[in-house]
C-alpha cells in the first residue's frame, strides 16, 4: 500500500518549510504500515516556494518536487495524482489549518472501509473550527446551496483535506473541468452521482489569516461551476 500526500502551493516560501517538516515528523513518528511520499506541488510560485521545495526534497528522502508553468490548485492536483501510481491520494493545505491527527482516520475509511472518498469537514458534529464569522457564514450558505443544486449527502465541499482512491482518480478526475478551487466540489458531486462512497471526518480546523483565497473571485466561479456542472448533468455528458 502506498499514499502520496500532495501540499499545492502559490508564493508560500514562508511557511512552506515549516509545515512540510512537521508533516514529514509526523508521517515518520507513527511507524506507519504503509509507503507514504509528501509531494509539494508549486503552481507557478513568483517567489522562493520552488527553491525552498526543492531544498526540501533534498532533505528529505520522501518529500518529492512537481512545477508546473500555470496556477491552479485543481490544475495541480490532477496532474500530480495522475501522474502517481499511489493506491491512494490525499492532498492538504500547505498551513496545516486541519490538524493533522484526523490523517490516519482518512487513510484507514479508503484502506479497510471500503470508502472511495474522505473528506475533511469543518461543518458536521464532533468538528472544532475557529475562523471568523464572515468565513463560517460564506461556508455553510455554500454548501446549504450544493445540497440545493444536487441533493448532495457530503458536509463540506471546500476543506483542504481530502483523500481518493487511484480508482476515483482513473475514472472520475477525466471529467473534472476545473482547475481552481472549484475542482473540489466538482470532483464531490460526480462521483457521488456516479455511486461512489464519500465519507466525511470532523476536523479540528484553524482558518489561517494570510490564504490566498480570494472570496469574492471564488464565488463567482463556484456559482459558475454548480450551474455548468448542473446542465452537464442533463446533458448526460457524466455517463
Amino acid at each position: 500500500m502506498k499514499v502520496l500526500v500532495v501540499i499545492p502551493v502559490y508564493n508560500e516560501e514562508k511557511i512552506l518549510a515549516q509545515s512540510v517538516t512537521e508533516l514529514h515528523e509526523y508521517l515518520t513518528d507513527k511507524n506507519l504500515d504503509f509507503q507514504w511520499e509528501i509531494r509539494i506541488a508549486d503552481n507557478a510560485s513568483k517567489d522562493k516556494t520552488l527553491e525552498v521545495a526543492t531544498q526540501l526534497s533534498r532533505r528529505f528522502n520522501s518529500v518529492a518536487v512537481s512545477h508546473l508553468d500555470e496556477k491552479g490548485r485543481g490544475r495541480a492536483l490532477k496532474k500530480v495524482w495522475t501522474e502517481s501510481d499511489a493506491d491512494i491520494m490525499a492532498y492538504m493545505d500547505v498551513d496545516l489549518s486541519t490538524n493533522l491527527d484526523s490523517f490516519l482516520p482518512m487513510v484507514n475509511a479508503l484502506k479497510e472501509e471500503g470508502y472511495d472518498i474522505v473528506i475533511g469537514s469543518r461543518l458536521m458534529r464532533g468538528a472544532n473550527t475557529t475562523r471568523s464569522l464572515k468565513r463560517e457564514t460564506i461556508s455553510r450558505a455554500y454548501n446549504l446551496l450544493v445540497r440545493l443544486f444536487f441533493l448532495s449527502g457530503f458536509s463540506d465541499a471546500q476543506c483542504g483535506f481530502k483523500g481518493v482512491t487511484r480508482r476515483v482518480v482513473r475514472e472520475v478526475l477525466p471529467f473534472i473541468e476545473n482547475t481552481n478551487w472549484f475542482f473540489d466540489t466538482e470532483l464531490l458531486i460526480i462521483a457521488e452521482k456516479k455511486g461512489y462512497k464519500i465519507k466525511d471526518v470532523p476536523v479540528k480546523w484553524i482558518e489561517d489569516l494570510d490564504t490566498r483565497v480570494k472570496i469574492a473571485k471564488t464565488a463567482v466561479e463556484d456559482i459558475r461551476g454548480l450551474i455548468r456542472v448542473r446542465l452537464n448533468f442533463w446533458k448526460g455528458v457524466y455517463r
